[in-house]
């Protein structure tokens, strides 16, 4: 039997205790969580029997492993709440978006950090996260952390720090672009005179449909793009009219405007 803490209940930090517990990673009655919204506290123990702590230092009391899951602007609060209670050598997980594990080495002392970029198709062990372990972490950590987040969907480590911003820029923003691209099919497909409700249903099955033929064939997407691609056809003057008005320029400026913004937040 292990401890493990979680301070924040919220989207994300539901989706983690979720997903440990349905895929059997840690037991429920090994999970201990604290937010100040007793109610999704409340939620979460009556649907997986999970520990409601009273404070956030009394969850992290004797943990093995502690989980951040706060925004960054209640960072400050989680953390002046766990500074006496939290051991020295437990696993300390941060999923905060941007702020560094320097910050909980010099605010915790904490040796043993991973920082996490997950994604909100998270939610549904649909997800990608990449994440970042300090040199003090231990294998058996590392094997915990990949156990919990392969319960999240994707999972990878990185070997330096800054290639989470790369992460953030590709998978942690790319939800958003994603829903942009549908969201434009769908007004488009209205605007030819398909109906709304069925417009969503058509380009929802379309992407993912798309994506799933790609991850089952391993293709390269030039291939797939190709196959659908007659010479002449009306796929060839589809793709040549949004070439023209810059959708691949588009959406790598974008993600390279989301890498800055990044490293600008980080900086501050």
């Amino acid at each position: 039997m292990m401890k493990f803490a979680v301070i924040g209940a919220g989207m994300m930090g539901s989706a983690i205790i979720t997903g440990i517990v349905n895929n059997k990673v840690l037991q429920a009655e090994e999970i201990f969580i604290s937010d100040p919204d007793s109610g999704k506290c409340q939620e979460l123990n009556e649907q997986l029997g999970v520990n409601i702590s009273a404070s956030n230092a009394e969850a992290v009391r004797h943990a093995d492993a502690v989980l951040i899951a706060v925004k960054p602007q209640f960072l400050d609060d989680a953390v002046i709440s766990i500074r006496e209670e939290i051991p020295s050598d437990a696993l300390l997980l941060s999923i905060a978006a941007g702020v560094p594990v320097s910050r909980f080495r010099d605010t915790l002392d904490a040796k043993r950090v991973v920082r996490i970029m997950p994604n909100t198709p998270a939610r549904i062990s649909e997800g990608v996260c990449g994440w970042f372990a300090t040199d003090a972490v231990l294998p058996e950590q590392k094997i915990l952390t990949e156990n919990i987040l392969s319960a999240l969907g994707m999972q990878f480590e990185v070997k330096r720090e800054s290639d989470l911003d790369l992460v953030t820029a590709v998978s942690g923003s790319g939800p958003a672009y994603v829903y942009l691209f549908i969201e434009s099919m769908i007004d488009a497909a209205v605007q030819m005179g398909l109906p709304r409700p069925l417009s969503e249903k058509v380009v929802l099955q379309t992407v993912l449909g798309s994506a799933a033929y790609m991850k089952q064939v391993g293709k390269h997407p030039v291939i797939l793009k190709n196959e659908v691609t007659s010479p002449g056809g009306t796929t060839a003057a589809a793709l040549a009219a949004m070439e023209k008005e810059g959708l691949r320029t588009a959406v790598t400026e974008g993600m390279i405007a989301c890498l800055e913004k990044t490293r600008e937040l980080g900086n501050k």
